[in-house]
């Protein structure tokens, strides 16, 4: 994208950005709206996003408007492609950043005839992408090849990337937890988020619950959050407690949480990425990922590994193929409980995951 160059279709035509849809990497895209918006102050930037991520739009400082699309995961789907391609077309991008390395991802772009469609050659897309990139493979981080995308060609990375941010108004937060019947809780809320993509990023459901149990006799209020698929773990975890059981279909309900928690325990997931960028003081449980690779960029208030030495970590996998699970099986409820409390008493601490010595690299 050349700053100084009209063949993005104008200096204020407005900038599309296809990003990763997990939850994590969207929330790591607001770095690349803050790129944007610093190189280029009159242009405006949208988002494509499905619905599951689509409410993260709201609260992203410096992005114009989402644009939400339900494009089928496991085919081509040409006509949904499209019929995205005349929304498209209709808003008149000057320019496309296409952060995935599919086919599809870049398609959409291409079909409503985006002038600069910026992507990595990923699966041979030299027809639908005119602004090529290469070296994805050597950028260690999934932020370094989103982010690297918003700089010129060749251009060297600056010292440290722009944090992503989400902003929640108080006035949201309050109302929504007067609609869930939860304005009367007068103690500190702690937030489990018990979820991962894959069985070997979660702690064990029993942990959390007696996690759980202990952070209640402290005077703690716990919510316990995620999608329909962490409706068993939250009921395992709250149990015959008081905990509150907030998972549901809607993200929009996890996000208003975190913002109104005063800490966050999870795992190496999506939503540790949103407490994070909300500036909720953020426990983060890392297993078989490295920190350095996967957390937030932006400081946690601990991150809480097992002190067992295991030659098989980090494995960047979603099932423990040795079976033991030790990386997270050994990580016992004390531990994450006076992080806990630590932050609680405050100020948290700001951890910042240092780099390997030895540079494992990220999950395929």
């Amino acid at each position: 994208m050349d700053q100084n160059s009209n063949s993005g279709g104008g200096r204020d035509s407005p900038i599309l950005v296809v990003p990763y849809m997990w939850i994590g990497d969207f929330v790591r895209c607001h770095s690349v709206i803050k790129l944007l918006n610093g190189r280029f102050p009159g242009r405006p930037v949208d988002m494509l996003t499905t619905p599951l991520v689509a409410p993260l739009a709201d609260y992203m400082p410096g992005l114009r408007r989402a644009i939400v699309a339900d494009l089928p995961r496991s085919r081509l789907a040409f006509a949904d492609q499209f019929a995205l391609a005349r929304r498209l077309k209709r808003e008149a991008y000057g320019s496309a950043l296409v952060m995935p390395r599919t086919w599809k991802s870049a398609l959409a772009p291409f079909f409503a005839g985006i002038p600069e469609r910026t992507g990595f050659a990923g699966e041979a897309r030299f027809v639908l992408l005119n602004d090529v990139r290469f070296g994805e493979r050597a950028l260690p981080r999934m932020i370094d090849r989103c982010a690297a995308l918003a700089l010129p060609r060749d251009a060297a990375p600056p010292p440290q990337w722009p944090l992503p941010e989400l902003k929640v108004p108080r006035a949201e937060i309050e109302a929504w937890r007067r609609k869930r019947s939860l304005d009367a809780v007068s103690r500190p809320v702690v937030a489990l988020c018990p979820g991962a993509v894959g069985p070997s990023k979660r702690w064990p459901a029993e942990n959390y619950a007696a996690l759980a149990a202990r952070l209640i006799g402290e005077g703690c209020a716990v919510w316990v959050l995620g999608g329909p698929g962490e409706k068993e773990l939250a009921q395992q975890i709250a149990g015959a407690s008081t905990a509150h059981d907030l998972t549901g279909d809607d993200l929009r309900d996890a996000v208003l949480a975190l913002a109104g928690a005063a800490v966050a325990v999870s795992n190496d997931s999506g939503l540790l990425h949103v407490a994070a960028a909300l500036g909720t003081p953020a426990i983060g449980i890392f297993g078989p990922t490295s920190p350095w690779h996967w957390a937030p960029l932006n400081p946690l208030a601990g991150i809480v590994q097992a002190d067992t030495d295991l030659p098989c970590r980090p494995c960047h996998q979603p099932v423990c193929r040795l079976v033991h699970h030790r990386c997270m099986r050994d990580i016992g409820p004390p531990a994450v409980l006076d992080r806990v409390l630590a932050a609680l008493r405050g100020p948290p601490a700001a951890v910042v995951p240092a780099a390997p010595s030895q540079a494992h690299g990220p999950a395929a």
